[in-house]
């Protein structure tokens, strides 16, 4: 476990994987810093009334990098191709925060990538993360994280009327497997890691808790909500001229794509939760919130 005098710090922890990442690592009475544009956001006031420290850095400033990640038993990273600057922001950002946590002695980073990002895809946002992942190996010691298709990109398609049939849709064929994850379980896994980085062998370690078509996915979101549902595949033309998500889908397509160590996912979360588990879970949030 790390030193309790030196916190963990996590970038993005106001963010979905993050906000998972800080959960864990406060379960298991881990100190947390949490790094952020603008400690004065809500979601950062959040962290601060749950004893995380909160400091102010910018993946643009390297200098408020650097000061934020001093004194920090390990770092979790995540990136995003999201914004104008698309996978080239993406690379250059995580190569910003790579030597600025080599500059402050971090002594090591679990990164969360992406699920082949290493066998060379040609998908423009795994390609960048697979740059940043290369870049974060030749400056500090690195774990890679790489979940699979995040069971969270279907929650928009469970809500509806009680009753009503429920209708999955991707431009995905019905029939083709596909691996995926909850964030809860990355957060997990990656405050694993962060605290035990023996849990896996080697640098990186590929996760998923369910691997479903999406035809099955469908059954199985009936069987748990207790009403109809079925799935319509749709063209990749329904994506437009975006063709890092048509790259994806297709990659998807033809299998095999996502090839997670189901083994090594349920050593580093024993409880990983199948789709069944996660819809259910979706299902009593919504009962609760009313």
């Amino acid at each position: 476990m790390s030193d309790a005098q030196h916190p963990v710090a996590v970038i993005g922890a106001t963010g979905q994987q993050g906000s998972r990442v800080v959960d864990a690592l406060r379960a298991a009475d881990q100190p947390v810093r949490a790094l952020v544009r603008d400690p004065g956001s809500g979601r950062a006031r959040a962290l601060q009334d749950r004893g995380v420290e909160v400091v102010a850095a910018d993946q643009e400033d390297p200098a408020s990098l650097r000061a934020a990640l001093t004194g920090v038993a390990s770092l979790f990273l995540m990136t995003t191709f999201e914004g104008p600057d698309g996978p080239d922001g993406e690379v250059r950002r995580g190569a910003a925060v790579a030597d600025a946590a080599a500059a402050a002695g971090v002594p090591r980073v679990v990164y969360s990538s992406v699920g082949g990002a290493e066998r060379g895809t040609g998908i423009p946002h795994f390609e960048s993360k697979r740059q940043v992942e290369q870049r974060l190996a030749a400056v500090l010691p690195a774990t890679f994280l790489r979940p699979t298709f995040f069971m969270e990109n279907l929650t928009g398609q469970l809500a509806g009327a009680d009753g009503e049939e429920l209708v999955l849709r991707l431009p995905l064929p019905g029939d083709v497997p596909l691996q995926m994850v909850a964030v809860r379980d990355i957060g997990t896994a990656a405050a694993r890691l962060l605290v035990e980085p023996a849990a896996v062998e080697g640098d990186a370690v590929e996760i998923a808790g369910d691997e479903l078509t999406m035809d099955e996915a469908a059954a199985r979101v009936a069987a748990v909500r207790g009403r109809p549902a079925r799935y319509e595949p749709l063209p990749l033309d329904v994506l437009g001229d975006d063709e890092d998500m048509r790259a994806m889908f297709a990659w998807f397509a033809a299998p095999p794509a996502y090839q997670a160590d189901l083994g090594a996912t349920r050593r580093l979360v024993p409880d990983v939760r199948d789709l069944g588990t996660w819809v259910g879970e979706q299902m009593a949030a919504a009962r609760a919130a009313g």
